[in-house]
């Protein structure tokens, strides 16, 4: 089935003043990168086993009542299994259908997403990046075939895009992002017992599981996600440090507004950019059909075409 733009619908005009602004979808892609958080999580308890070690090795015990390394898998698969899975088909799936139909994913098309991505992120989601770069990257380039499929046959007028592009310009003014570990404590002296630890050698990412209070970035060896300056869900002290930081080193102690204090540490700087029309024309095209589809569709609707199959059956 093909689906073509409503004539009846009415082609934006240029911003006007008052007019609310709107924001293109993101929801698949931090959906997606959801999975991927949940597949690094099983990835990092598989290489916490040891090869060849016996199933019914004790991993814990509550009153000598023993918990084995089988057990404890078994109920991270139950879990989590499931998704981690799905999304290993999915890829494959949306591999397939580039083939079947032809279509071609760019660099520079899976850069923009990612940095359409960045400025999306509202702070609260810094799991999301917990994951490296070539896995996010292939996850977006699987994202992008779906949109590319679904949208293959729908008409965007040109002057539609363009107009969308002038009301939200600032959309496509991307500011540095820095991604950002912390270390979370509770008082100046466990803060500075952690800073001596860190110049004498000890991992960021240990101390961070070790120490650091906050057990949701803690577990994640202190990931917090890409940040920006003035992001307003994000701490502004944590904020400015990242921004003052050079990759691979830390800060002093830094007082929070909740009085814990926390330890920065910056991984990685994503320069900010400023995308023109010409480059983000064919994103803002597929972002608008997508609107047009009567209900959103995922990989699962193409796995009876390109016969998948897996573990969890029907």
């Amino acid at each position: 089935m093909s689906y073509t733009r409503d004539p009846r619908r009415p082609v934006p005009s240029p911003a006007k003043a008052g007019r609310p602004r709107r924001k293109l979808k993101t929801g698949p892609l931090l959906a997606l990168l959801l999975l991927l958080f949940i597949g690094n999580l099983l990835w990092f308890i598989a290489w916490l086993v040891p090869n060849g070690s016996g199933g019914n090795e004790e991993v814990a015990s509550v009153q000598g009542d023993a918990i084995t390394r089988e057990e404890w898998m078994a109920a991270m698969e139950d879990q989590h299994g499931r998704d981690t899975l799905l999304g290993l088909v999915n890829q494959k799936v949306m591999a397939t259908a580039a083939k079947e139909y032809e279509i071609k994913v760019t660099d520079k098309e899976i850069d923009l997403e990612i940095a359409m991505l960045r400025t999306a992120q509202d702070g609260t989601d810094g799991s999301l990046f917990a994951e490296d770069t070539e896995s996010l990257r292939k996850q977006v380039e699987a994202q992008l075939i779906l949109e590319k499929v679904l949208t293959k046959d729908i008409v965007v007028e040109d002057a539609e895009v363009e107009a969308f592009y002038e009301e939200n310009r600032s959309l496509y003014d991307v500011e540095d992002a820095y991604r950002t570990r912390m270390i979370v404590v509770g008082s100046r002296k466990e803060a500075e017992e952690t800073v001596k630890e860190l110049e004498n050698g000890s991992s960021f990412e240990a101390l961070a599981r070790e120490r650091s209070i906050d057990t949701a970035s803690g577990s994640l060896g202190g990931d917090i996600g890409y940040i920006s300056p003035g992001q307003p869900s994000v701490e502004p002290a944590i904020a400015e440090a990242a921004a003052s930081l050079k990759e691979g080193t830390w800060s002093e102690p830094l007082q929070m507004k909740d009085g814990r204090l926390a330890i920065v540490s910056v991984s990685e700087k994503a320069e900010g950019q400023t995308f023109t029309f010409k480059e983000v024309q064919a994103h803002i095209g597929r972002e608008l059909a997508l609107e047009q589809l009567p209900q959103s569709v995922t990989p699962e609707a193409f796995w009876q075409e390109f016969d998948a199959e897996w573990f969890y059956g029907k």
